[in-house]
This record gives C-alpha cells, sequence and structure tokens, in this order.
C-alpha cells in the first residue's frame, strides 16, 4: 500500500540519498526502498552529469515552472510551520516539519532538475541504437520517465510505447543476430509489462477503456513485426514469430476481458505475465 506515511518515508529517504549522492553528510539509516531509491538516484546523477548541449524550448520551461509552482503550493514547500502545542510532540515537531520540508524541496528541486534534462537528453538520444554511445542514456531516460509516470495506465502506455521503440531499433540492426535477439527479448519484455498494466486496471475497474490502448498496439506492432519475417536468416525469422506469438496471446487476452466484463463476472483472481486470465463467460448470458 503506497500511503500518504509511507510515501512521505520515501520522499525523505530519497531526499537523503540524494542528499549524500551531492556531497552531503551520510545518513546511518537503511530503508527497505534502497534498492529502487538508489537506481532513481542514479539515473538523476547521470541526467546531470551526461547532460547534452541541447537548448530547452522556452514554452517548455513557463510550463515546467507553472507546474511547481502547483506542486510547491499543494505540498507546502515554503509554507510557515504551524504552531506546535505543548510536551514532547510539540517539541518534536518543528524538527519533523522541517526534515519533510527539505525532503519535499529536495523532490521538488529533483523533478526540475530531472525534467530540464530529459527535454534535452530525448532530443539528443532520441535516434540512439543499441551499441550508439547515447543507447545507454537513451534507456536510462526511459525508466526516469516510468518513475515519474502518475498512475498505472500511464505506466502501461509508456511501456508499450518504448516496445514500438525497440521494434524500430531490431528493424535498423543488420548482420548481428544476437544483436537482433537481444532487442526483440527487450521489446517483447515491454510489451509483457504494458499489457499486464492495463489489463489489471481493465478488470480492477471492470472498464475495459485501457484495452483500447492495448488493441491500438496490436495493430500496428504485428504489422510492422510481421515485415520482419523477410529477413534472410532463418534464425532471425524463428525469433521474430515467437515475437508474433506473444503480440497474438495478448491480443487474445484482451478481447477474453473485454467478453467477461461485458456479461459482469467479477475481477479475476488468476494471473500470469498478461495480467488478470478472465474465465469464461456461461453459455446463457
Amino acid at each position: 500500500m503506497d500511503s500518504d506515511l509511507f510515501s512521505r518515508r520515501r520522499a525523505e529517504r530519497f531526499a537523503q540519498l540524494l542528499d549524500e549522492a551531492n556531497g552531503g553528510r551520510r545518513h546511518h539509516v537503511r530503508s527497505k526502498a534502497d534498492g529502487e531509491l538508489t537506481a532513481l538516484v542514479e539515473v538523476s546523477r547521470r541526467l546531470t552529469a551526461e547532460r547534452p548541449d541541447v537548448e530547452v524550448d522556452a514554452e517548455f520551461r513557463t510550463g515546467l515552472r507553472a507546474m511547481l509552482v502547483a506542486t510547491a503550493e499543494r505540498e507546502g514547500v515554503g509554507a510557515p510551520a504551524r504552531t506546535a502545542t505543548s510536551g514532547v510532540r510539540g517539541a518534536l515537531l518543528p524538527a519533523i516539519t522541517g526534515r519533510r520540508a527539505r525532503a519535499r524541496g529536495a523532490i521538488l528541486v529533483g523533478v526540475a532538475a530531472g525534467a530540464v534534462a530529459l527535454s534535452g537528453i530525448s532530443a539528443a538520444s532520441e535516434n540512439a541504437l543499441p551499441g550508439d554511445a547515447l543507447y545507454g542514456m537513451k534507456r536510462s531516460t526511459e525508466r526516469a520517465q516510468l518513475a515519474l509516470a502518475s498512475s498505472d495506465i500511464s505506466r502501461g502506455q509508456l511501456f508499450l510505447d518504448f516496445a514500438r521503440t525497440r521494434l524500430d531499433e531490431a528493424a535498423s540492426v543488420r548482420d548481428n543476430r544476437i544483436g537482433f535477439s537481444a532487442v526483440l527479448d527487450d521489446m517483447d519484455a515491454d510489451t509483457r509489462q504494458g499489457v499486464r498494466l492495463l489489463t489489471t486496471v481493465a478488470a480492477q475497474r471492470s472498464d475495459p477503456t485501457a484495452l483500447d490502448a492495448v488493441d491500438t498496439f496490436l495493430a500496428g506492432q504485428r504489422r510492422v513485426v510481421s515485415g520482419l519475417l523477410d529477413r534472410p536468416d532463418h534464425a532471425d525469422r524463428d525469433r521474430t514469430r515467437r515475437s508474433l506469438s506473444l503480440l497474438d496471446a495478448a491480443g487474445k487476452r484482451a478481447d477474453a476481458l473485454r467478453e467477461a466484463i461485458a456479461c459482469g463476472l467479477p475481477a479475476p483472481q488468476a494471473s500470469d505475465m498478461l495480467g488478470p486470465a478472465p474465465a469464461t463467460c456461461p453459455a446463457d448470458r
């Protein structure tokens, strides 16, 4: 459960890790979320250290400023602390409030720096292919986008967008069987992640709207993946058929969920790599 309490603790721990990464004092504490948060700190460090010389659009700066001002107002960054009552709670509240304010401020600054860096890096690494110098940064940018996504629907759509990107890369990989297969492996992983997130949302809400993104993705993806079957290497064609089989399975899962939602079945309990696995509607419905 990602309650307000746990989100606040994560924010405070993330602020500590950012502080340490920037040369601040070391905090001798540990958190269960350190593995995930440390990865995000590393992305932040790389975004800062390897930022390309790309001019950020003025309209983007204006929109970013408005977003940050709204976030600051909502989170109370810069607002005076409320007066404490008395006793132990009154003694502790100023320190706790100050720490939370610093944590929120650090997150806000991190979002600002990350957003500006992402805009420039995306422009510089957008066309990078496996083996290119900027390809690692391209993938790090994708992970940062996922970390900043606001909902499972947004994350699911991002994963499907990344699967499309991997397909474009696979089409550009020539005379490299290992590289071609590796890119398709990544593409299939992104496909499974995106489909699972979107089918889960559809099942939980008993609303097939999230499946529209899956259907749109599959229609275009099948067509382009099928075009890879003309590669001369037999192993490449076999590997391509495996990706097509995954797309077919995803289409069947989306269709089954639509049918289950339409006939009023409860959210499925069983789940696999493509998300909830619905039962078949009774024949008399």
